[in-house]
């Protein structure tokens, strides 16, 4: 990209498909998500911790188990986040502050990366 270009900007438009709660890999959970998940489930930290979580594959935290059909434990039957209010960090900064190669093919959501206006 050359100094007079401005970055590419994501377009993006949820449909509320639940398929990037289907992705294979950890759902990390900082800290602060943990304490936010179980207050909103009015658990204790570490009853949630216990129930809902293991470590992560590069053992550097906690993430997410997954439901059964590799989903995550936290989407319903009908695609909707049990804990949408309190979704942890990486569930919310996805696809603008990170994504994967490919990402687009799989989310019905994804529009066109459009260039900035100059």
């Amino acid at each position: 990209m050359s100094e007079s270009q401005e970055p590419e900007k994501i377009v993006h438009s949820c449909q509320r498909c639940g398929a990037c709660c289907r992705w294979e890999g950890d759902v990390c959970l900082t800290d602060e998500d943990i304490s936010a998940i179980a207050a909103y489930l009015q658990m204790e930290e570490t009853d949630f911790i216990n129930k809902w979580c293991h470590l992560q594959r590069n053992r550097r935290g906690l993430s997410l188990i997954d439901a059964p059909d590799g989903a995550c434990i936290m989407l319903e039957k009908d695609n909707t986040c049990r804990i949408q209010s309190v979704k942890p960090r990486q569930c919310r900064d996805f696809p603008y502050k990170w994504n994967f190669p490919g990402w687009e093919e799989r989310c019905p959501g994804a529009g066109k990366i459009a260039q900035t206006p100059s």
